[in-house]
């Protein structure tokens, strides 16, 4: 019995240090600026794009093995910070979120988010920005023309 209770403390405390280094981890990748409040507005937008991109046959398998990996961490009821705490309980999704949309437009391309993008034309200029982009696809021709 005395084992349990030795296992367990330390069992608690790697799990708490988990927790800990994967909020450090979200802060460090949280979008700047405004951006992590234009994500959390767009949440349903976005909700709406990722199935669609997870669906979509012509991207490459591992982006679509990301999208629905995402589609599943926001599926789930537990997250790492419970929703019902204001401002932060929805900021975890929206963090997660742009990472994983960073990481599809760079494997995927740009084009792929405007192919399936449902929302307004300025969803889809904060969707860029989130997703490290230029606002519109002109900036982004323009920045390639100069390199």
């Amino acid at each position: 019995m005395s084992t349990w209770l030795s296992i367990t403390p330390a069992v608690t405390g790697g799990l708490l240090l988990f927790w800990l280094l994967t909020l450090a981890a979200l802060a460090l990748v949280r979008p700047r600026g405004g951006l992590l409040t234009e994500a959390i507005r767009l949440l349903p937008d976005l909700l709406r794009l990722i199935p669609r991109l997870a669906r979509d046959q012509t991207l490459p398998r591992g982006v679509r093995v990301r999208l629905w990996l995402l589609l599943a961490y926001l599926a789930m009821p537990i997250d790492l910070v419970p929703d019902f705490i204001p401002v932060l309980g929805y900021a975890d999704d929206a963090i997660v979120v742009a990472a994983v949309l960073r990481s599809v437009v760079r494997h995927a391309g740009a084009d792929a988010l405007a192919r399936h993008w449902s929302g307004t034309d300025d969803g889809l200029t904060a969707v860029r920005r989130l997703a490290g982009l230029p606002a519109t696809p002109a900036q982004e021709h323009s920045r390639e023309g100069r390199s």
